[in-house]
């Protein structure tokens, strides 16, 4: 697994299979001045991605293009970034008690709230 090391704007990865969806958050957090990796619609991309070099943060969808997000979650988790779960899959419950540092929040979701959960993961990081 990568290392993290900081250079730059916090980079966030995104998970995300649905384009509208996909081109939100990433818009989002582009706004907040963040690099986005990604959006990736298959987790296996995105583990991929991840070998190079661990994001700060990762805004994840529980079921992608090639099943469910939840063996990347596992190497993110072990390797410390904090996860955002945006899905219409799973509770806040169910994550909590697979990941109880996650957060998680039902998609859509507005973009206020998606702000303050980023804000709030990578206070996290510091």
């Amino acid at each position: 697994m990568a290392t993290q090391i900081k250079d730059g704007p916090p980079k966030v990865l995104v998970v995300e299979d649905e384009f509208i969806i996909a081109l939100d958050l990433t818009e989002t957090v582009r706004d907040l001045g963040y690099r986005v990796e990604g959006p990736f619609a298959c987790k296996d991309h995105a583990m991929i991605a991840i070998d190079g070099k661990l994001p700060d943060l990762a805004i994840l969808d529980v079921m992608t293009a090639d099943g469910e997000v939840f063996p990347l979650a596992d190497a993110l988790t072990e390797a410390g970034v904090p996860i955002i779960f945006h899905s219409g899959h799973v509770t806040e419950k169910d994550v909590a008690e697979r990941y109880p540092e996650a957060q998680a929040v039902s998609k859509p979701c507005p973009p206020d709230q998606l702000i303050t959960m980023i804000e709030r993961a990578r206070e996290l990081v510091h």
